[in-house]
């Protein structure tokens, strides 16, 4: 958390009421004039105070497509395109910009555009813009020339504790899986295995591509990958797209969201959201479709990861939601070699530890016995647990 940190608005504090509320005549829209200048231009005066000129975007997120939240209308692919260096497909977490194109970034955000993400440099500056035309600023420094030249062109700038937007990493039931050497053997070892044939990843908060894997494909994928990507592992979901094209058609407003994910004919594969009662789009030419659920603990993946930065640290703040092959890894990771345990074997002779496979060390337990052991082994890859008897 930075140590200084400041609200900046055009709402003046004599207009809230003891709860802090504003109570004055001031609209909440950007007005595309000098008052939006100011703003742009606090980021700038309060970025020079602190001896910042590139920053990092974090955690982004693009218009929702048929859904928008905002006062004014949303921006089109082609002025985000323009804005973002390297357009809406070079996105991603920590991707850096230079002054300037931050504060466009920061106008975009002002006017409601659909685009929002934190700009932050780690320990030194941050800047967060929240609904209604309110800009927090944060710095490792005071910034009192900043703060004067922001008070001189009619905004107001107030102290505050922390900024209601800071930027902590998503709470996750369990440990996060990076997507390191194990995760990439691991699912080497599912595709080949037939297990796993499509990869999710996600570049932005609502944004992901899909790519379909094969053991000929798998490194040219990786090597295409989105830095800092959520990445979700799933088997072949796309079935008879004409069965999903007379679902759609069926569907009403009464029914749920789902994500469309369509394989098209060129082998390209897209997802999004798919509105109940929108129009259903044309998948005559489609190799494969499938209707996923946009709710939690619905059409789980298989497993899931984070890519952590070329050094291997996990600097992602977002998390992908636990599928249960995270579970396992979980427990895996839990456990140490030379540990004691009690395994039990089943009727069939399958021993299993808290659910993980387990493959013995010398020994060959009888089905319905409770051996004592110590394990010797900890598979991250074949998620399974090798145990040496002790004795049964």
């Amino acid at each position: 958390m930075l140590p200084h940190v400041y609200r900046v608005t055009k709402y003046d504090p004599a207009d809230r009421d003891e709860r802090g509320r504003y109570l004055g005549t001031e609209d909440t829209l950007s007005d595309h004039g000098p008052v939006e200048a100011a703003y742009v231009a606090a980021v700038a005066a309060f970025a020079a105070d602190s001896g910042v000129g590139v920053l990092e975007l974090r955690e982004p997120q693009l218009p929702f497509g048929t859904v928008h939240f905002g006062l004014e209308p949303a921006y089109g692919g082609d002025a985000l395109d323009a804005l973002l260096p390297g357009g809406r497909e070079g996105l991603h977490d920590g991707l850096r910009v230079d002054l300037p194109t931050g504060r466009e970034l920061v106008r975009a955000m002002l006017r409601d555009s659909g685009f929002w993400g934190r700009l932050e440099v780690e320990g030194r500056f941050a800047v967060h813009v929240g609904w209604d035309l309110y800009l927090y600023v944060g710095s490792h420094l005071p910034c009192e020339r900043a703060v004067a030249a922001t008070g001189a062109s009619g905004l107001f700038v107030e102290r505050i504790t922390a900024s209601p937007y800071d930027g902590e990493p998503e709470p996750r039931e369990i440990e996060q899986c990076p997507a390191d050497r194990e995760f990439w053997e691991r699912l080497r070892r599912c595709v080949e295995r037939g297990e796993a044939a499509l990869l999710e990843e996600g570049y932005a908060h609502n944004r992901a591509r899909w790519h379909r894997l094969t053991p000929a494909n798998l490194d040219v994928v990786r090597a295409r990958l989105a830095p800092r990507a959520l990445l979700s592992v799933r088997p072949d979901v796309l079935g008879d797209a004409g069965a999903v094209a007379a679902r759609l058609a069926a569907t009403t407003e009464e029914d749920d969201t789902f994500e469309l994910v369509v394989e098209h004919a060129d082998g390209r594969i897209t997802g999004g959201v798919h509105e109940p009662g929108a129009a259903a789009p044309d998948l005559s030419a489609a190799r494969g479709a499938a209707l996923l659920s946009i709710y939690a603990g619905e059409d789980l993946p298989l497993f899931t990861a984070v890519r952590p930065d070329s050094d291997g640290v996990l600097r992602a703040r977002w998390r992908t939601d636990p599928a249960p092959g995270d579970f396992r890894w979980a427990r895996l990771r839990a456990l140490r070699v030379g540990e004691q345990v009690v395994v039990e074997v089943g009727a069939d002779g399958a021993a299993e530890l808290d659910g993980l496979p387990v493959r013995w060390s010398g020994g060959d337990p009888a089905p319905g016995e409770r051996v004592a052991g110590r394990i010797t082994a900890v598979d991250l890859i074949r998620e399974q647990v090798e145990v040496a008897p002790t004795g049964w």
